[in-house]
């Protein structure tokens, strides 16, 4: 993983006895799973271990339980993290922690679905390490939906826009429904949009497992966040939509749009679902970050892989077709059609986004 101090590597968390945590009692792994504390010192935020904090003492056995007797050993060890002296001393660690770190407590809500999914949100699925932003400290600034209106507003990981899962303007998922998101949380896409990036692995390692009933109450929570700085909803606007029929390409992108995207996005941006996204009213391309969107037209990218849809459909790099100027007006006039409100972008980020 990519951090402001350097790349830091997940460790081997396999049974095995030398590399991995084959020597954990259920203590040891409790400590290192909820408090973010092993083998004597502190580990890296990156160890989502502030959400973790949430799990449930009975969760935790059963996950010991699972490492230790259901993943087989790998004599693997961690590749070094890259982290420059002095930011790789670990003590400052255990203040971060002290400072930042909750201690576990448990969830309080009447409505027993909403707390199942809120349980699965800020705790085991930690969706707020990705979706939140982060202050100066490399803290998230809303640990919980309690804390605050920041919590999974949207945030920057690994150079991709995470988007808001409040519900709002058509840069956050407000337009899905209940049904939309458990979808998209159990195959990677629904009529609004496709997973990608890093989220392809949240996909098909972690959420297509859920149930039908822990994907539904996920969902009925996040519908329960609101948004109070959004614009309000997104509304279809075919204008754009009847002047590439009537074969009028005169707005600034829209003949490279033809040329390059509208075969498999279509001239009215609504996309083929399940297979290529629809762009009106897709929260990615709506984002005020538009790397998501030019890092995808630059690199292309692949939708996942789960037990439901083994099948990949992938969308070609257009990065030695394209120039800067090309990619900025395409993403542009995406992010201004069919009723997208996005701001343009300039061939400078494309071209800064391009050199990383």
């Amino acid at each position: 993983m990519e951090t402001p101090i350097g790349a830091i590597y997940t460790s081997n968390i396999t049974p095995d006895t030398h590399y991995g945590i084959g020597n954990y009692s259920l203590s040891d792994f409790d400590r290192a799973l909820r408090f973010g504390v092993a083998s004597g010192h502190t580990l890296y935020p990156a160890m989502p271990y502030s959400a973790y904090s949430r799990i449930t003492p009975d969760d935790v056995a059963a996950l010991y339980a699972y490492f230790m007797k259901g993943v087989a050993p790998a004599k693997v060890s961690q590749r070094e993290n890259e982290i420059p002296f002095p930011l790789s001393m670990r003590w400052p660690l255990t203040v971060w922690r002290w400072v930042f770190a909750p201690t576990p407590q448990p969830f309080t809500s009447d409505d027993q679905f909403l707390r199942r999914g809120q349980y699965l949100v800020e705790g085991l699925g930690h969706c707020g390490d990705c979706h939140t932003p982060r202050n100066a400290g490399l803290q998230v600034k809303s640990l919980t939906a309690s804390d605050g209106p920041d919590f999974l507003s949207g945030a920057m990981i690994d150079g991709w826009h995470a988007p808001s899962l409040r519900h709002g303007d058509a840069s956050t998922i407000g337009a899905w429904s209940v049904e939309d998101i458990a979808r998209f949380l159990r195959t990677g896409s629904n009529k609004h949009g496709i997973a990608f990036a890093s989220m392809n692995e949240v996909i098909a390692n972690s959420t297509q497992f859920l149930t039908a009933s822990d994907a539904t109450a996920v969902a009925h929570f996040l519908k329960s966040l609101t948004d109070a700085k959004a614009a309000g909803a997104f509304v279809y606007d075919a204008t754009t939509a009847r002047a590439l029929r009537n074969g009028d390409a005169g707005k600034p992108g829209a003949m490279l749009y033809l040329d390059n995207c509208a075969a498999c996005h279509r001239p009215d941006g609504k996309g083929y679902e399940g297979v290529f996204p629809a762009l009106a009213g897709n929260p990615v391309v709506n984002a005020a970050p538009a790397d998501s969107v030019i890092r995808i037209v630059l690199e292309g990218m692949r939708t996942a892989r789960t037990d439901s849809t083994p099948a990949q459909f992938t969308m070609p790099a257009f990065a030695q077709r394209l120039s800067d100027e090309d990619v900025a007006e395409i993403a542009t006039f995406v992010r201004s059609s069919w009723g997208n409100k996005a701001p343009a972008v300039d061939a400078a980020t494309v071209a800064h986004l391009r050199r990383q």
